[in-house]
């Protein structure tokens, strides 16, 4: 059986959604964070980065494989599912690899500078009016996107939808996502909606970022 070593409030929320959607029987394993936020110790005990989402599971052989980043578990997971959630038709194979790797590549890193900047006081705030730009910049670019679009491949829900989850509700919970971008927060909207979004979260625990 797969097991996700799931800590609250992470990226490892749209990893529980995914099983879901997918139908796999999974087991959770929780970790909570520490007082400064960041993961307790013992995930090292399962991965050397000490990061979540942790996922294990065996091949073939009965091999046990362990496996970190969400991009590389959500394509291991198509995988293991004979292809579904991933791209249902060739049009939709290069927005498909573009955002399951955009989520991370790009749009997480500008807003972890501005949750840095904005805990550095003066230099801080400089700091913080350059990221604002380079935020809206991204927003845009996903706002112009799904204006063309009900999902991020196309007009099916792919992992990639999965995978920009997370970047997208942690904008809207703390970097000013708001309606002023209605294609993009209705997207939010529905991926709340879905069943087995409802289910992970029931599941996964308090998860701050799907607040309304």
């Amino acid at each position: 059986m797969i097991v996700v070593h799931h800590l609250n409030n992470s990226r490892s929320q749209r990893i529980l959604w995914m099983l879901e959607e997918l139908g796999f029987e999974y087991e959770i394993r929780f970790y909570k964070r520490s007082a400064d936020m960041s993961a307790p110790a013992d995930l090292r005990r399962i991965h050397p980065l000490g990061k979540s989402p942790i996922v294990e599971d065996q091949d073939e052989l009965g091999k046990r494989i362990v496996l970190v980043e969400a991009g590389a578990i959500c394509e291991y997971l198509v995988d293991r599912a004979g292809g579904r959630m991933g791209p249902s038709n060739p049009a939709e194979r290069l927005p498909y690899r573009q955002f399951l790797h955009y989520a991370e590549g790009s749009v997480m890193p500008v807003l972890f500078a501005a949750l840095v900047a904005s805990k550095v006081p003066l230099l801080g705030r400089l700091a913080a009016r350059k990221v604002r730009k380079m935020i809206d910049v991204h927003l845009d670019f996903i706002e112009s996107e799904l204006e063309s679009r009900k999902w991020f491949a196309g007009e099916t829900m792919t992992a990639a939808d999965v995978m920009m989850s997370f970047p997208l509700e942690a904008a809207k919970a703390r970097a000013g996502l708001g309606r002023e971008r209605p294609a993009t927060m209705a997207w939010i909207d529905r991926i709340h909606a879905l069943p087995a979004y409802r289910k992970a979260l029931e599941k996964g625990g308090p998860y701050a970022f799907a607040k309304e």
